[in-house]
């Protein structure tokens, strides 16, 4: 699983050509810089930024010192296999570090995939509690663990629980 965060200092526009990799929610409207989107079309990747609606305001990630301009040039890129885990993207205008960059927020959604049919297997052999209903396998049960015991119950404190392990 890969997701990259970076300052690629690239506009991107809204051309249906990228949209596969490129989403139409970018904050410009023509341009579109070839090198990222030939590294995010090699890599597999989606960039994500672009493809959530929502004002300007909160597409900015930049702007400049003298604060008439604003771009959107810090971008989010997911792979294309898992793109749909990334639930949203936006700037957020409140963390200022002096730079002119605003901080780049993802929310994204992981699941582990677990083997249903291995857990409940794995489950079953192991505790099978309904096996006890039946009075001769509880009656086998009892006698094991009682014997169990018993045996607990006649070690010495002296005697090596390891056997010949602890004579050294």
């Amino acid at each position: 699983m890969k997701i990259l965060l970076e300052n690629f200092h690239a506009n991107l526009g809204k051309k249906n050509i990228f949209k596969p990799t490129v989403g139409n929610e970018s904050l410009h409207l023509g341009r579109i810089e070839n090198r990222i989107v030939n590294f995010a079309t090699t890599k597999n990747l989606v960039i994500k930024s672009t493809m959530f609606p929502r004002q300007n305001i909160y597409k900015y990630t930049w702007t400049s010192p003298d604060g008439k301009t604003h771009n959107q040039i810090d971008h989010i890129l997911r792979d294309r296999k898992w793109h749909a885990s990334v639930l949203n993207v936006r700037s957020n205008r409140r963390a200022d570090c002096g730079t002119g960059h605003y901080v780049v927020v993802a929310k994204f959604r992981e699941r582990m995939a677990v083997d249903k049919q291995a857990a409940q297997k794995f489950d079953v052999d192991r505790f099978n509690f309904r096996k006890l209903n039946d009075l001769e396998v509880r009656r086998q049960y009892q006698t094991e663990i009682s014997n169990r015991l018993a045996a607990l119950e006649n070690l010495n404190d002296s005697e090596d629980i390891n056997g010949s392990l602890g004579e050294r």
